[in-house]
């Protein structure tokens, strides 16, 4: 832990504000009135419409040198790390999204170091674990960080955690809170995974449970503020109590869950690639039946923040969500 940061936050700065998660965080922080600055740094430039009073708004990649200039410039002593490639655009290719999930990342931190700045709070995932068969039944913070190769988006959070490791070794006096976040649902949660649960059968694999643990939105914000607020910094899963498996959330759509064999199931999203009708590959077949099952216990003992919002909560939520607005996940 660092021996310079010791109080609540003042003045901060959230890269990726314009992001989902971005947005949120802000609102959030501008709600609570009790911060001298608070910037938000997007690659994008932010519409007038969805600016925050109260809020300095400034259009900056991530991986641009200048990002020190501003924390000196506004004096930050916070930085929250958002800024990441979740669901890759139509164009992207690996290397860009290194460039700005480990590449930007690193350029944050230097600037965080050079400037004095007191903690940064980063968003990673569960995904850092990686998709491997001889994961535990649930996995704590002591769990090495694997990631996959194959798959970008894990590769790259657990290149950006051992970038995070490397840097507390040699520049304690920056504090760090890492979240490594869950399946995050909320009201306006559309991705890959709500996408799976839309389908008309659920798809399951022949001897995998496929357990999710979520985390409602709201929570993700509530803990990042948390963070903020004065909480010990650390590593910390963040997801709400239990898992509920494939089985389970299609019993709770009034769905049925398929379930595949291994090496069918293979071939079949292969098949669906190639013919451009599937947004997973064969290559994907881990991330589909071996994902890391979060105990988020530290996040409640140590770090002193307990999700209003249960897995079963976070998911039974999401549905009541789309049935309100008009686009059910439930069985008709």
């Amino acid at each position: 832990m660092s021996e310079v940061w010791k109080a609540s936050a003042r003045r901060v700065l959230v890269t990726g504000g314009d992001g989902f998660l971005g947005r949120s965080v802000l609102a959030a922080l501008a709600a609570q009135g009790s911060f001298e600055t608070l910037v938000a740094l997007d690659v994008r430039e932010v519409p007038a419409a969805r600016r925050l009073p109260g809020v300095a708004y400034l259009q900056q990649d991530v991986r641009d040198d200048g990002i020190a200039d501003v924390l000196a410039e506004y004096a930050i002593d916070t930085v929250v790390h958002l800024a990441s490639i979740v669901t890759p655009g139509k164009g992207s290719n690996r290397a860009f999204e290194h460039s700005v999930d480990v590449g930007g990342t690193r350029n944050v931190l230097d600037a965080c170091v050079a400037c004095g700045v007191g903690h940064i709070v980063v968003s990673s995932s569960g995904a850092a674990y990686g998709y491997h068969a001889d994961n535990p039944a649930w996995i704590t913070e002591s769990q090495p960080l694997r990631g996959n190769p194959v798959f970008a988006y894990a590769d790259h959070k657990r290149q950006v955690e051992e970038m995070l490791a490397e840097c507390r070794r040699q520049h304690p006096a920056l504090a760090q809170t890492v979240l490594r976040i869950g399946t995050i649902l909320g009201e306006r949660v559309d991705n890959q995974i709500t996408a799976l649960f839309e389908k008309k059968r659920l798809i399951a694999i022949r001897g995998s449970d496929s357990p999710f643990v979520f985390v409602w939105d709201e929570d993700v914000t509530g803990a990042i503020a948390h963070a903020l607020g004065g909480a010990p910094p650390g590593c910390y899963n963040l997801a709400g109590d239990g898992a509920l498996t494939i089985h389970q959330i299609a019993a709770r759509l009034g769905k049925r869950a398929i379930a595949w064999p291994a090496g069918v199931l293979q071939a079949a999203l292969a098949a669906g690639s190639a013919l451009g009708v599937s947004r997973y590959g064969p290559e994907q077949l881990d991330f589909l039946r071996y994902r890391p099952v979060l105990l988020n216990t530290a996040l409640k003992t140590q770090f002193g923040y307990v999700p209003r919002k249960t897995s079963g909560g976070a998911f039974e939520a999401f549905v009541a969500a789309r049935a309100q607005q008009g686009r059910p996940v439930t069985s008709a």
